[in-house]
């Protein structure tokens, strides 16, 4: 037999000293499970402190892109409220001019026919 098969006796028992060999083996391999379960949870604890880490930095970059977006997009409304501003007062102008020149026109053809 093998050092890890159990010895049995006449009587059917078996041997206190292989019993005891046993327990030492199963009493080391729970010890390296455990050994090796507190390994597993402090990889599984820096795994997620570096996930933390890198959505941190995911986050302030993905800030940093959006402020920028923004200021883009505050300058280009400006401009375009700017140019929007100007044209309307072309837009008034030329309108204002048309009215002043209709009512001249107006006021000359009814100067014209009343005067005859």
């Amino acid at each position: 037999m093998s050092g890890r098969d159990p010895e049995y006796t006449a009587e059917g028992e078996v041997s206190t000293k292989t019993v005891e060999e046993r327990l030492t083996v199963v009493e080391h391999k729970v010890a390296e499970n455990e050994r090796g379960i507190d390994g597993l949870r402090e990889a599984i604890v820096e795994l997620g402190n570096r996930m933390d880490r890198r959505f941190e930095a995911l986050e302030l970059r993905f800030d940093q892109r959006l402020e920028s977006m923004e200021q883009r997009f505050d300058r280009r409304f400006e401009t375009m409220e700017q140019n929007t501003s100007r044209q309307f007062r072309w837009i008034v102008g030329i309108q204002l001019t048309t009215l002043i020149a209709m009512v001249g026109a107006i006021a000359t053809l009814a100067g014209a026919a009343l005067g005859r």
